[in-house]
C-alpha cells in the first residue's frame, strides 16, 4: 500500500472515530466521556499528523532518500498506534474498543497489513546510519527567504546560546541583558508586530521558525519571545490606536520586555473564576490579588493583566484586560513598585526568566491601562491568542526535541562499550531512529497549523494539534536521550538533564494537554462556535 492509501485509510478511521463520539456525546457530557474524548482528539492529531508528513515528502519527493524512510516509519508506527494503542500518557493508553471500534480498527490493520506486518528494523538501521553520517531530513520551505531566516537565527544560537545554556540553567541565571539585546537586534520581539509600529510584520511561520531554532538552544530564549507574542497580538488586536502607538514600538524593539500576568493560586485553567481586582477610583485603576507561575515578571516592564473590574458580572463577564506598566526590577530589589510583592518559584528547568508567585495590595496603574478601554472583554481579548500562543509553544517543543536527539546522537557515536560506538547496538539505533520521525512529524505539524493561521482562518483545532503532538515529541526525545546517556545523563553537568527538565513543562504550560485534547474534542464533534 503507498502511504497516500494509507492516509485515505487512516482518515476513514478517524471520521468512524468521531461519529462514535458524537453518539456518545449525545447521551452523556463531554466531561463524564472524557477518555473517550481525549482519545478521539490523539486520533485526529495523529492522522493530522500524517497529513502533514506526507505533505512535507510529497513537496520535495525524492528530493532526499532519507525523506522517504522517515515518511514510511511515520505511518507504520501510526497506524500501528492507531490500531492497536495510542498513548495519551505514560501510563494512559487510549484503545480501539474505548470507542467501541475494534472491528474498524481491525478493517484499518487490514486494510494496511503490508505496513503493519513488514520489519521495519532495517529501516531504523537505515535511518540511524544516514543519521550518524550527517544526513538530515529535508528542512527546506522552497522560500529562499524563509530558509535564510531560520540559517540566520540557526547561526545564531550556535554561538551565542548553545555554549552558554547549561551554565546558565546550573547557576539559574537570568538570560543575560547582552543576549536579550542581541535576540532584539534580530528581530525576535517584533516578528509578528505590523511594520507600522516598528515590527517585521512577518507570518506565524517565520515566529515559528525562530522560535524552533532559539528552543533548540535553550527552551528559556525560545520562550522570551513568548511573552512578546502575547501582547503584541493581544494589543494589536484589541488596543487603541494610542495603546498600539506607545506600546508595539518598545516591544518590537526589545525596550519593553512584557510578561502575562494571568495563572492566580487557585485558578489554573479556569479562567473564569479569577478573582484579583482592578477598580476605578481617583483617575487610576487599583489592583489587588494575587497572582502565580508569572514567567520573567521582576525584569519585565510591562504586565498584560487579567483581573476582575465587573465584580457583580459572573465567569468571564467580569473580566478585563490591562496594560499596567512596572518598574524593571534587579537582583537585589526585583519588584520595587509600590503595592506589588513576589517570591520566586524554584522549578526543575524552565530556567532562565524564572518563575514568580505575586501579590497586588493597591499597585496602580494608569487611567488608559484597559486595553481597548472596554470592560468585560479580557477574556475574549486573551482567546485571540490562544491560537498564536500554542503554535509557538509547539514550535518550541519541536526545539527541544531537535537538540535532545542532536544530543543523544552525539553521545551514541562517541560511547564506545564492548568495543565498540554505542549507536551499532539496535536498541540505541532504533531510539534515533524514532525520535527523528517524531521531531519530524511535529515540525510539519506545527507548520501546518502556522500556515493554517496565516491563511486567516480560525485555528484552535490545529493549534491545539500542533502543541498536544509536539510536547510528546519533545518528552520523548528528551527521555530516549537521556536514557541513550545512561547514568551520565542523571548527572547535572550533561546537558541532556536539563533538556529532560525542560521538555516536561511543555506538556503543562499554554494549556495542558488535556485541555489541548479537550479543545480538539469539543471543536470537532460540536463544531467550531
Amino acid at each position: 500500500m503507498d502511504l497516500r492509501s494509507a492516509l485515505d485509510a487512516a482518515q476513514a478511521y478517524r471520521d468512524r472515530a468521531q461519529v462514535a463520539l458524537a453518539a456518545r456525546l449525545a447521551a452523556r457530557p463531554i466531561d463524564d466521556e472524557q477518555r473517550a474524548a481525549h482519545g478521539f482528539a490523539w486520533v485526529a492529531t495523529t492522522v493530522a499528523a500524517l497529513e502533514a508528513v506526507l505533505g512535507w515528502y510529497d513537496t520535495g519527493r525524492d528530493a532526499n532518500p532519507l525523506d522517504a524512510k522517515v515518511a514510511r516509519l511515520a505511518f507504520a508506527e501510526s497506524l500501528g498506534q492507531l490500531t492497536g494503542g495510542l498513548p495519551m500518557g505514560q501510563n494512559e493508553m487510549f484503545r480501539p474498543a474505548d470507542l467501541g471500534l475494534g472491528a474498524e480498527a481491525r478493517a484499518l490493520a487490514d486494510g494496511c497489513a503490508d505496513l503493519l506486518d513488514a520489519d521495519h528494523a532495517a529501516l531504523r538501521a537505515e535511518v540511524a546510519g544516514a543519521l550518524a553520517g550527517g544526513d538530515w531530513p529535508s528542512e527546506t520551505l522552497h522560500d529562499a527567504e524563509l530558509d535564510a531566516i531560520r540559517d540566520q537565527f540557526r547561526r545564531f544560537t550556535e554561538a551565542e546560546i548553545v555554549p552558554h545554556a547549561h551554565g546558565w540553567h546550573l547557576a539559574n541565571a537570568l538570560i543575560p541583558d547582552a543576549t536579550v539585546q542581541a535576540m532584539a537586534d534580530l528581530g525576535t520581539f517584533g516578528v509578528c508586530i505590523p511594520e507600522e509600529f516598528g515590527g517585521l510584520g512577518l507570518s506565524k511561520l517565520v515566529m515559528c521558525l525562530v522560535t524552533e531554532e532559539l528552543s533548540r538552544g535553550w527552551i528559556g530564549a525560545g520562550s522570551l519571545g513568548t511573552r512578546s507574542e502575547i501582547a503584541g497580538e493581544l494589543i494589536t488586536t484589541g488596543g487603541t490606536d494610542a495603546q498600539k502607538a506607545e506600546w508595539l514600538p518598545k516591544i518590537a524593539s526589545g525596550a519593553v520586555l512584557p510578561t502575562a500576568v494571568f495563572t492566580e493560586p487557585d485558578v489554573g485553567s479556569d479562567l473564569g473564576s479569577l478573582q484579583t481586582r482592578a477598580r476605578f477610583q481617583d483617575g487610576h485603576w487599583v489592583i489587588d490579588g494575587a497572582k502565580t507561575w508569572i514567567t520573567h515578571a521582576a525584569r519585565s516592564d510591562l504586565m498584560t493583566l487579567l483581573a476582575r473590574t465587573l465584580p457583580d458580572a459572573k465567569g468571564y463577564a467580569g473580566l478585563s484586560m490591562l496594560l499596567v506598566p512596572k518598574p524593571r526590577g534587579s537582583e537585589a530589589d526585583p519588584f520595587p513598585a509600590a503595592g506589588m510583592s513576589g517570591s520566586e518559584i524554584e522549578v526543575l528547568g524552565y530556567r532562565g526568566m524564572r518563575e514568580y508567585a505575586l501579590q497586588f495590595d493597591g499597585l496602580t496603574a494608569p487611567a488608559d491601562a484597559l486595553l481597548g478601554r472596554v470592560e468585560g472583554q479580557g477574556f475574549k481579548q486573551l482567546m485571540r491568542t490562544f491560537e498564536g500562543a500554542r503554535i509557538q509553544t509547539a514550535a518550541r517543543a519541536v526545539g527541544v526535541a531537535r537538540r535532545a536527539l542532536e544530543l543523544g546522537l552525539d553521545y551514541a557515536l562517541n560511547r564506545k562499550q564492548f568495543g565498540r560506538a554505542i549507536i551499532a547496538f539496535p536498541r540505541v539505533a532504533d531510539k534515533l531512529a524514532m525520535s527523528l520521525v517524531d521531531f519530524v512529524m511535529a515540525r510539519e505539524l506545527a507548520y501546518a497549523a502556522a500556515r493554517a493561521k496565516d491563511s486567516g482562518k480560525r485555528c484552535d483545532i490545529e493549534a491545539g494539534m500542533a502543541k498536544l503532538l509536539a510536547a510528546r515529541a519533545a518528552w520523548a526525545n528528551a527521555d530516549a536521550s537521556l536514557q541513550i546517556h545512561g547514568g551520565n545523563g542523571y548527572a547535572l553537568e550533561y546537558e541532556i538533564s536539563r533538556v529532560l527538565c525542560d521538555a516536561r513543562i511543555l506538556n503543562i504550560f499554554e494549556g495542558a494537554a488535556e485541555i489541548q485534547a479537550q479543545v480538539i474534542a469539543r471543536g470537532l464533534v460540536e463544531g467550531r462556535n
